[in-house]
C-alpha cells in the first residue's frame, strides 16, 4: 500500500480476512496487488478511493493544479445553470404581437444576457475537454496498469470523479430545463431576421454565426456535457496511437469497479464522513459506464465487459427510487450499446 495511506483491509478485523481460502489464494500469486485485482476476491479492483480527503503528492501535483483551477469554476456554472429562468414570458409576447416594436425589444434585451450565460456553458465545456484530456494522460500512461495510477495518485482520480459528477448534474439540470434551447432558437431567429433586414443586432459581436452553430450542436444534444466527456476520450484514444485503447477502458472500469465495491460493502461506505459521498460514488459509477460504452469497440452492456453492469444495477436499485431514478434513467437513455445484439438481456431487462 502507498506511504501514509490507510489499506482498507486495516482496521480492527486485524490480519484475519488474509485467512480465508479466497484471500490465500490470491496471495500465493505474491502480489499485493493480485489482492486487489483478483476476481475469485471480489468481480474488480478492491480498494477505497478517498473521494473526500485525497490530496495531490508531488508527482500529481502540475496535473492537479491545472484541473483544479477548472474544477474550482464548476460550482458556480452548476448554480448559474440551476437559477437559469429563462425569457419565455417576454418571448411568448413578442411572438404573439409582432408589430410591437417595444415588446420585440423587450424579448431581445431579455434574451441577450441569457445567450451570454449559454456562451459561458458552452466554453466551459471546452475547458472540461482539455481538463479531462490531462488526467486521462496522467492515469493511463505506461507502464502502470489502471488500478496502480488510481490507488497511487487518489488526488487525480477524485478530480475525474468530480468532473463526472459536474457533467452528469449540468445535464440533469440541462434536461429538465427546456427554457435553454428555447432562448437560444429565438435569439438565432431574430438574429437572421435583424441580418436580412441590415438591423445592427446587439450581442452579435460576442456570439458570432460560427460559435453560434457551435451552441446549437450542443444544446441540441440531450446530455451536452456528457457528450463533449465521450467525444473527449474517444479522441484522447485516437490521438494516443502508442498508448493501448484498454488503457484508457481498464481506467474506466476499474473506477465503476471500485464505486461499486465502496458502495456496496459497509464496511467501506461506513467510512463516508457524509452521505453525500455516497450520492456521488453513485453518480461517478454511471458517469464511468457511459463513458466506456463510448470508447469501448463493444460497449458495457456485452457479456465481455470488464464492469460488472449486474452488480452496478443492483447497487443502483439498492438505493431509494427517486435519488436514482435519473442515473438510471441516464444508463437506459444516453448509452451508445444498449440496444445493440451484443448486449446482455438479462441486462436490458435489469433496466427496464
Amino acid at each position: 500500500m502507498i506511504a501514509g495511506r490507510r489499506s482498507v483491509f486495516a482496521g480492527t478485523h486485524g490480519t484475519s480476512w488474509l485467512r480465508s481460502p479466497r484471500m490465500l489464494r490470491c496471495l500465493n500469486m505474491g502480489n499485493l496487488l493480485k489482492v486487489l485485482t483478483c476476481t475469485d476476491f471480489e468481480q474488480g479492483p478492491n480498494f477505497f478511493l478517498d473521494f473526500e480527503n485525497a490530496q495531490p503528492t508531488e508527482s500529481e501535483r502540475r496535473v492537479w493544479e491545472q484541473v483544479n483551477v477548472v474544477l474550482k469554476d464548476a460550482r458556480g456554472i452548476s448554480d448559474d445553470l440551476q437559477a437559469y429562468k429563462g425569457a419565455g414570458a417576454e418571448i411568448r409576447e413578442a411572438i404573439q404581437n409582432p408589430m410591437d416594436e417595444s415588446l420585440q425589444e423587450r424579448a431581445w434585451g431579455a434574451v441577450i444576457p441569457l445567450v451570454g450565460k449559454l456562451k459561458k456553458f458552452y466554453e466551459f465545456s471546452q475547458r472540461l475537454e482539455a481538463a479531462l484530456h490531462g488526467l486521462l494522460g496522467a492515469l493511463t500512461c505506461m507502464p502502470d496498469s489502471p488500478t496502480q495510477h488510481l490507488e497511487r495518485e487518489q488526488a487525480l482520480a477524485k478530480q475525474f470523479a468530480e468532473i463526472l459528477h459536474f457533467t452528469l448534474r449540468f445535464d440533469e439540470l440541462k434536461m429538465t430545463n427546456p427554457a435553454i434551447q428555447n432562448d437560444f432558437s429565438y435569439y438565432r431567429r431574430t438574429l437572421n431576421r435583424m441580418r436580412i433586414n441590415n438591423i445592427p443586432a446587439e450581442g452579435e459581436n460576442d456570439v458570432n454565426n460560427e460559435l453560434a452553430n457551435r451552441m446549437s450542436l450542443f444544446y441540441a444534444e440531450a446530455t451536452p456535457m456528457l457528450k463533449t466527456l465521450s467525444d473527449a476520450t474517444t479522441k484522447f484514444v485516437s490521438d494516443n496511437k502508442n498508448l493501448p485503447i484498454e488503457n484508457t477502458t481498464d481506467c474506466l472500469s476499474t473506477m465503476a469497479s471500485v464505486c461499486k465495491v465502496m458502495l456496496e460493502t459497509p464496511e467501506y461506505r461506513s467510512r463516508f464522513a457524509s452521505e453525500e459521498t455516497a450520492s456521488f460514488c453513485l453518480r461517478v459509477m454511471v458517469g464511468v459506464i457511459i463513458l466506456y460504452d463510448y470508447v469501448h469497440p463493444v460497449g458495457a452492456f456485452a457479456k465481455s465487459s470488464k464492469i460488472d453492469m449486474k452488480g452496478c444495477i443492483k447497487v443502483l436499485k439498492e438505493q431509494p427510487a427517486n435519488s436514482v431514478e435519473g442515473l438510471l434513467n441516464a444508463l437506459r437513455y444516453t448509452t451508445k450499446h444498449l440496444n445493440d445484439d451484443t448486449a446482455s438481456k438479462q441486462i436490458k431487462t435489469l433496466l427496464q
